[in-house]
């Protein structure tokens, strides 16, 4: 039976949350945390600095709760503190902090500034399939598809997967891309000195960071770090409205009026301002004469060929300060590794 995901939504947060409080090990390693994963969550959904995916079995039109990711940026004194030699379980240490008015999960002004400014640091709060879905490899091939797709687009300096609860998932990072972190040489390192089964069952840290991969072999994780400048700088609303438009491209202005809960007006404002920023930067991408935002065939063939564009550039749909209209980026550059 197919496998597929989808967003988080404030009703799956609770069905969520329990998937990591029944797990054997990973539920014990929260202890009364598990009490504040929900709501930590809650707090966060939403938010540009949290990413999320629900992994579902569907059959005959009803789907199945398969698994769970989550994934947060956090400011550097936070990574800072995870690599110490005293590491510890970041996962319950999330919870409690983004609760207690300690987060270090970032603002969404500081979200936008780094992935205009040196990068973002990605942490994976969890990723866990279900105990029925946990021998099967396509929910792990599908997790895997999902984080790519998450985080294509991002300016990313570093990133940390979750803390692994056996050796086989250890060795799934390590085979994606992962390097080990060694806080006595506060350093990352290839290779584990007492093997995977010892470090699994203690607090640790595998990650890659930009750099790291720049002196390497490209990983199939750390495709990632292809970063390139948007070209455009929607506004935060005509985000919004465009990862609507693409996730049901045929759907009408009033059907995103009512996704987004604002007015037709607004809806058609709105496609008004981005088509007159494309126009300014490639306007090829809207060539023709089209009733700009309109419902009619060939303003719809315009709308296709922009969010073709936009799905093969998710750069453009990402957190970033707003460029003055009119104003010349350095869009031209190859894809930057820096």
């Amino acid at each position: 039976m197919p496998l597929q995901w989808r967003p988080m939504k404030p009703n799956d947060v609770a069905g969520c949350a329990e998937i990591i409080g029944s797990h054997p090990i990973i539920g014990r390693r929260y202890g009364p945390a598990i009490k504040d994963l929900a709501r930590a969550w809650l707090h966060l959904l939403g938010s540009e600095a949290m990413t999320t995916a629900v992994f579902e079995e569907v059959e005959k039109g009803r789907a199945t709760l398969a698994g769970v990711g989550v994934g947060v940026f956090v400011r550097d004194e936070f990574i800072r503190e995870m690599k110490k030699p005293r590491q510890f379980w970041f996962g319950p240490e999330l919870a409690k902090r983004v609760l207690n008015g300690n987060s270090p999960v970032l603002s969404e002004k500081e979200v936008r500034e780094a992935n205009s400014g040196a990068g973002l640091n990605e942490l994976v709060w969890e990723t866990l399939p279900h105990l029925s879905f946990a021998t099967r490899a396509d929910m792990y091939h599908l997790m895997g598809r999902a984080y790519i797709e998450i985080h294509r687009g991002f300016r990313l300096k570093e990133m940390i997967t979750s803390q692994a609860e056996s050796p086989e998932r250890l060795q799934w990072a390590i085979d994606a891309g992962g390097l080990l972190w060694n806080p006595k040489r506060a350093r990352y390192v290839k290779a584990l000195k007492n093997g995977s089964a010892q470090f699994a069952e203690n607090p640790h840290i595998v990650g890659i960071t930009r750099e790291l991969e720049l002196g390497r072999p490209g990983s199939w994780v750390g495709t990632l770090f292809d970063y390139r400048p948007p070209r455009f700088y929607f506004s935060a609303g005509e985000q919004r409205m465009l990862i609507c438009a693409i996730s049901d491209p045929a759907g009408t202005n009033p059907a995103l009026a009512k996704i987004l809960g604002v007015s037709l007006p607004t809806v058609k404002k709105m496609w008004l301002s981005i088509y007159e920023r494309v126009s300014e930067i490639a306007p090829e991408l809207i060539a023709g004469n089209a009733i700009i935002g309109a419902d009619n065939k060939r303003g719809k063939e315009k709308r296709r060929h922009l969010l073709a564009y936009l799905q093969d550039h998710p750069e453009e749909l990402r957190p970033v300060l707003r460029r003055p209209s009119g104003k010349k980026s350095h869009h031209e550059s190859p894809s930057l590794h820096t």
